[in-house]
């Protein structure tokens, strides 16, 4: 009697399966709505149309024309308004390494060229006139990645990452080689061309012509250096302590700290901008005491 019943029941299953697995398939049609809709959320989108991720921040930049911020990535430019999100700048996707800002609207960078673009794996030095949206390559593709460029004194100051080569250029196209030495981050004097300070793996060094030679500076170990006037010269260790010197790296004192490792450094009419590894970028308007984010990674 319960075998003739079960065998009876039998062929109901299937009946009942059916509508059981369309609804599973339901709700990982709504589940995977859901996560796209965070996903959406989370990033936003900037002004252009496209996801806002700014992901492995390389360098800073202030646009002298009218104060905004650039930021550098492994995936392009973007620009980041005081409110609001981010946005990409031009259509360009490269990975920009080395950005400095050299005039108003006038950007230099290097790197490497967007997944899928044609040419060689270094850009060299390239260059923007109109604020990122569009560049040119000036010198050095598929020789030069530089990871540091500095323009001061109408030179380009450069750190080429695949030579372990510090070069200098006036014109932008023919190059100098000053040293060849394993560095950071480097800055140049506000007011003489012939002194720069360089973080490395030993410890701060100082050149006092042009880069030729080094000599140890004395000091805390640094990571990242912003040398904005002759008497304001601030300075990032790899722990997140900041520090200024107003005596060009004489003498430092700690004025405050970042809690992570800065990735980008810059520092524009008194205000510090900071990018910390896997958090966001900052900004601090009292030398470093404090710290305001301006933009948060993703979590």
């Amino acid at each position: 009697m319960g075998q003739a019943a079960r065998a009876k029941a039998a062929p109901r299953k299937p009946k009942a399966a059916r509508p059981l697995a369309w609804r599973w398939i339901a709700a990982a049609l709504a589940a995977a709505a859901v996560l796209i809709a965070v996903l959406v959320w989370k990033s936003g989108p900037s002004e252009d149309g496209g996801p806002v991720a700014l992901t492995h921040v390389h360098g800073l930049g202030v646009d002298p024309a009218d104060g905004q911020l650039y930021v550098a990535t492994h995936d392009g430019l973007y620009r980041l308004p005081a409110t609001g999100t981010p946005s990409l700048v031009g259509t360009g996707r490269q990975d920009t390494m080395g950005f400095t800002v050299a005039g108003p609207g006038t950007f230099l960078a290097s790197g490497h060229p967007a997944p899928g673009q044609n040419g060689p794996k270094h850009l060299g030095l390239i260059e923007s006139t109109d604020t990122g949206n569009s560049w040119a390559t000036r010198s050095l593709a598929g020789q030069a990645d530089f990871h540091a460029l500095r323009y001061r004194h109408d030179t380009v100051y450069g750190y080429n990452s695949t030579t372990g080569q510090l070069l200098t250029s006036t014109d932008k196209t023919t190059w100098q080689t000053r040293a060849t030495k394993a560095l950071r981050d480097f800055d140049v004097s506000p007011t003489d061309p012939k002194i720069l300070l360089a973080t490395t793996d030993t410890g701060l060094q100082r050149s006092t012509d042009s880069g030729t030679t080094w000599a140890p500076a004395g000091g805390p170990p640094m990571l990242l250096l912003a040398w904005e006037r002759a008497d304001r010269l601030n300075g990032i260790t790899p722990t997140g302590d900041v520090l200024l010197s107003a005596d060009g790296g004489t003498s430092w004192h700690p004025t405050g700290k970042l809690t992570g490792q800065a990735t980008a450094f810059v520092a524009h009419d008194g205000i510090l901008y900071a990018a910390v590894h896997e958090q966001g970028i900052y900004t601090s308007t009292n030398g470093g005491a404090t710290w305001t984010p301006r933009y948060r990674s993703e979590a």
